[in-house]
């Protein structure tokens, strides 16, 4: 007896297909946040890259410590922009809900670790960044990340 053909006490346990691309297009306010989100993401990775004394004080010395740390820097940064140019070309609206949810987290683990270190000027923006990521995350999924239904789906 298949899965499909049970009809006694399992009958909650279904076998439904789906595809992680939704034929919905995604609106324009929603792409735009993951396009602004790629693009900084790509931007401080490339400038990690290329010039890496941006991210020290300007009386710190570079480095290879430095320089494995702005490597490593670059390497999260570019992964993340590609996932999330990607994703949003395939329209893959849970995948990419679940990535803006983690892009948020990240920004505002940054948010934390800029008042540790004292660069009250930058917290704000980069807690708007991790607004913006969690309601298109939440535009896209559906329920907000904290609620269980948002991950069971």
């Amino acid at each position: 007896m298949t899965l499909s053909n049970r009809s006694d006490e399992n009958s909650d346990l279904r076998v439904t297909s789906f595809s992680p691309v939704d034929s919905k297009p995604i609106s324009g306010g929603l792409a735009l946040i993951v396009i602004l989100g790629a693009v900084l993401f790509a931007t401080g990775g490339v400038l990690a890259l290329v010039h890496p004394a941006i991210m020290v004080s300007p009386h710190d010395e570079i480095n290879a410590a430095v320089r494995i740390y702005a490597g490593y820097f670059a390497s999260r940064n570019l992964a993340l922009a590609f996932m999330l140019l990607a994703l949003l070309a395939l329209r893959a609206r849970r995948a990419l809900g679940n990535l803006l949810t983690l892009v948020a987290l990240i920004q505002v683990f940054d948010a934390g670790m800029d008042c540790v270190e004292g660069r009250w000027a930058i917290v704000p923006g980069v807690l708007v960044l991790a607004l913006l990521f969690l309601i298109a995350a939440n535009r896209l999924c559906g329920s907000p990340f904290w609620t269980i239904g948002a991950w069971r789906r």
